[in-house]
């Protein structure tokens, strides 16, 4: 006997808004092996940063160049659970953060290619849109996660150990514990949006590759070629194009009076870049025969 259909060729009881959720998406991808190591190393790494300082002691501050402004830098962190959180933050915005927010949007889409599930949940039939929102939805919360443990993790022991005082810097003396929390909060919304020209380049390819490895190593890899280029100061005015040209323009928010103009530039690149990049991997899911 024919199955029964609707008028718009859907089985009864059929609706699309109902499959693979944004909740169920989570849940999927909270049980996954990868999403608790990332998210359990975030929570680590503060504490491997305290452990260091335990064991190494108080830096005796010699050597010149990059060395010894590491060493000031080291110095700075133990002032204070301030400071700790920012120097964390300092040392895993550059690499660390970029990996795990790869991880996050580049092996969502392609992990599920590669596994051959992919064309199962379309064959539910799970709309695309859907399917492709819930995953890029789903991976830049944990994304944000990320950086909100890292951060708050840092804050909690960095104060236990070294107490709730004034942030001191090297550019700007001392600023009330206050003023400093609202600056560190703005540090962290600058670096996510940051994160977010690495997020959708992942997310473009991981779309456009059944290889998670591929998807995440070629969004760090290029994230790192834009530093690279970026460091060549023969380009010129050419390098204000890169997406990480600006990455460390939060630092301006250390300083008295605070300078915001770099940041708001940089803010603006990096939501010109994810726009396009998100466009161009929607542009192509919707187009890409995974079915076949």
């Amino acid at each position: 006997m024919a199955a029964v259909r609707t008028v718009d060729g859907a089985a009864p009881g059929y609706r699309p808004g109902a499959t693979l959720t944004f909740a169920t998406e989570l849940r999927r991808q909270a049980s996954r092996r990868r999403t608790q190591l990332a998210l359990g190393f975030m929570l680590m790494l503060p504490l491997i940063v305290l452990l260091a300082f335990e064991l190494g002691g108080r830096s005796s501050g010699g050597g010149g160049g990059e060395r010894g402004q590491f060493a000031q830098l080291a110095d700075i962190a133990t002032a204070g659970g301030l400071n700790f959180a920012l120097f964390t933050l300092l040392v895993a915005a550059s690499f660390l953060l970029v990996v795990v927010v790869a991880l996050f949007c580049g092996d969502t889409v392609a992990s599920e290619a590669s596994w051959g599930s992919l064309r199962y949940l379309l064959a539910i039939p799970v709309p695309r849109g859907r399917l492709l929102g819930s995953k890029l939805l789903v991976s830049l919360l944990y994304s944000l996660l990320a950086l909100v443990a890292l951060t708050g993790t840092a804050l909690v022991a960095g104060t236990l150990r070294y107490g709730w005082h004034p942030l001191v810097t090297t550019v700007a003396g001392e600023t009330a514990t206050g003023e400093a929390s609202l600056r560190v909060l703005g540090i962290v919304g600058y670096i996510a949006v940051s994160l977010l020209v690495v997020a959708s380049l992942a997310f473009l390819l991981s779309v456009s590759t059944d290889a998670p490895l591929g998807a995440v190593g070629g969004a760090v890899m290029l994230h790192i070629l834009s530093s690279i280029l970026d460091q060549i100061t023969a380009l010129g005015s050419l390098r204000v194009v890169l997406p990480t040209h600006y990455s460390d323009a939060w630092l301006g928010l250390l300083s008295n009076p605070v300078q915001t103009d770099d940041m708001v530039k940089g803010a603006i690149s990096a939501l010109v870049y994810a726009t396009v990049f998100f466009g161009w991997a929607w542009r192509r899911f919707a187009r890409k025969d995974v079915v076949s």
